[in-house]
């Protein structure tokens, strides 16, 4: 099966590192392609063009304030990505739950062990130093 397009796949559109950092950013509130650019070390187009995936996928939208287009976060475009990964969620419960149990056990031996040290200093008895 054909992979789809990045500007219509939100799964693609994020794979690309820079474009999720650009969502980062815009969590912060709505900003300017130039400062975009400037904060991911990245030239204007090249933000652009990021921001014009994003845009298409859904994940950004634009708005004119006098001359400047400000970019801004739409986490709705992100259902798909939530949905999919919440699919993996009872796999993480069921791990996490496995690892809480063998430290659980962990502990629970540990405490045995304490448990059982000052007995076996008493049936030891004090040492003279004859060991040498």
């Amino acid at each position: 099966m054909a992979r789809a397009a990045t500007t219509s796949d939100t799964f693609n559109a994020i794979a690309e590192p820079q474009r999720r950092d650009i969502l980062v950013l815009l969590r912060g509130g709505e900003r300017p392609v130039t400062d975009l650019a400037r904060d991911l070390g990245m030239t204007q187009p090249q933000a652009s063009k990021h921001l014009r995936v994003l845009r298409e996928v859904g994940l950004v939208q634009v708005r004119e304030a006098g001359r400047q287009r400000l970019y801004g976060l739409d986490a709705r475009g992100l259902r798909p990505v939530h949905e999919w990964v919440g699919g993996f969620e009872r796999f993480w419960n069921e791990s996490f739950g496995r690892l809480d149990a063998y430290v659980r056990e962990l502990k629970d031996e540990h405490e045995h062990e304490d448990a059982q040290e000052p007995e076996r200093t008493r049936q030891e008895g004090p040492h003279d130093g004859d060991d040498q």
